[in-house]
């Protein structure tokens, strides 16, 4: 979208002329939603409990981290009846919450580019492909540590 003297603006900014035009102001031009009021001291510490919860609940939305999570509680008496040591315990368990941050940050740059380019580009497919291979390094560690316990 072009203006008047050649440059170009953004949707928001066209927006944002357009509401002070019908005689709003620019403040509440901004956006659709006013922003929430700041949360500060212990208060803050549950608002960001309830935060993570909400992701949690988006993220066992996705097939791919439910069957991630299938696995690994599969995966624990597997190592139990491999006779793996507590060390070895403990890396599994640095590995699977490792493998769930990045599954979602997987996902919520999946989600922001689908928003944002909700048509197909490359850049948007780019993006989502370093995500994915993100998600399969971790995996691949847990293969390795797998390898580690059975031939150790």
């Amino acid at each position: 979208m072009s203006n008047r003297t050649g440059g170009y603006v953004t949707v928001q900014e066209a927006h944002k002329k357009h509401r002070v035009a019908a005689g709003g102001t620019a403040e509440a031009a901004v956006g659709s939603r006013a922003a929430p009021a700041r949360i500060t001291g212990w208060r803050h510490l549950f608002a960001a409990a309830s935060y993570s919860v909400g992701g949690l609940q988006r993220l066992w939305g996705e097939t791919a981290f439910r069957h991630e999570v299938l696995i690994g509680a599969l995966m624990l008496p597997v190592y139990a009846m491999l006779g793996a040591r507590p060390w070895e315990f403990l890396v599994f368990g640095i590995l699977f919450v490792l493998l769930i941050a990045v599954e979602a940050l997987n996902t919520a740059i999946e989600v922001i580019i689908d928003r944002i380019s909700p048509e197909w580009s490359e850049a948007a497919r780019q993006a989502k492909d370093l995500g994915s291979l993100a998600v399969m390094c971790v995996l691949i560690a847990h293969g390795f540590l797998l390898a580690w316990v059975i031939f150790a």
